[in-house]
């Protein structure tokens, strides 16, 4: 394994997209539908593409998953004063992953169940380290994990949700990828499996195991990040454009050792765009663009 450092000026557009989530079938670059919120014109963006997320999808009753980042807790929190004021009820949080989003969920007011209880989640939203941009299939799990946390629970709930929302800003929204893909190997052996990987996309990216605490290097230091499910986390850091974020993923799922990785591709998902001129929304599925409205 090679060692390195690792305007809301009208009119708006509306239009449709439809890009395949599993990277096979590819459809022209999806173009946005462009919203703006004149009561919240000087929140910041970030605010105003959650506080949109949580009034044009979240219903009564509804099972929600409950994502992780600075978006995800914006959303959460609103979620909470909605709740408070009566706009929503019987709301049920699921937690994706982070401990810090439970605490938010805590202190807003929302009543929460575990994913094995659920038998059913209507929407899910969280943040995404990047997103493909004419596909939709999304990276996560870059991020420094919490105690507790768990991406293959994270990748549960977003999968399991019957829509899913991702709520990011316009700079990591792609369409030349770049960075990293978090891996989670079986920590037995878990050195065979990197040089697999290594040898995978050769010349491509370097793989380091990702540490707790100290430095990064390729070994991971003396104290790895072991993760609730007992594995340990590889960190594929591409030196070159990601061509193609399916293949990557197909190509991690046939490497023996390999428990899961951070790449979602799911169709019935959006991503909510923020930006300063306001919020774009891109799906990549038939809606009624006319019944989208523009807040």
């Amino acid at each position: 394994m090679a060692a390195s450092t690792a305007s809301l000026a009208p009119p708006f557009r509306f239009s449709l997209s439809f890009a395949s989530c599993n990277g096979r079938a590819r459809a022209p670059p999806p173009t946005a539908v462009r919203c703006s919120a004149p009561s919240d014109i000087d929140a910041p963006p970030l605010l105003r593409a959650a506080k949109y997320t949580v009034d044009r999808y979240v219903e009564n009753g509804m099972v929600i998953g409950l994502g992780s980042g600075n978006a995800s807790s914006m959303a959460i929190k609103y979620l909470g004063q909605q709740l408070r004021a009566g706009a929503l009820e019987d709301i049920v949080g699921v937690l994706c992953r982070s401990v810090t989003s439970a605490s938010e969920a805590a202190k807003s007011g929302i009543p929460l169940d575990n994913c094995q209880g659920c038998s059913q989640i209507d929407f899910a939203f969280d943040d995404a380290d990047i997103i493909e941009e004419d596909t939709l299939i999304a990276v996560i799990g870059r991020r420094k994990l919490e105690g507790g946390e768990s991406i293959i629970q994270e990748k549960f709930v977003l999968n399991a949700a019957k829509r899913l929302v991702f709520i990011i800003t316009e700079n990591r929204y792609k369409g030349a990828l770049d960075g990293s893909v978090p891996v989670l190997v079986q920590s037995l052996n878990w050195m065979e499996t990197a040089e697999e990987i290594d040898d995978l996309f050769l010349g491509d990216a370097e793989v380091w195991r990702r540490p707790s605490i100290g430095h990064a290097d390729p070994l991971g230091g003396d104290f790895p990040v072991v993760t609730k499910d007992g594995h340990n986390v590889l960190d594929v850091i591409f030196t070159s454009p990601i061509a193609d974020l399916a293949q990557v993923a197909e190509s991690l799922d046939r490497v023996d050792g390999v428990v899961d990785h951070g790449v979602i591709s799911k169709f019935a998902c959006t991503a909510v765009v923020a930006s300063p001129s306001g919020v774009s929304v891109i799906d990549n599925v038939l809606t009624n663009v006319a019944g989208d409205p523009a807040i």
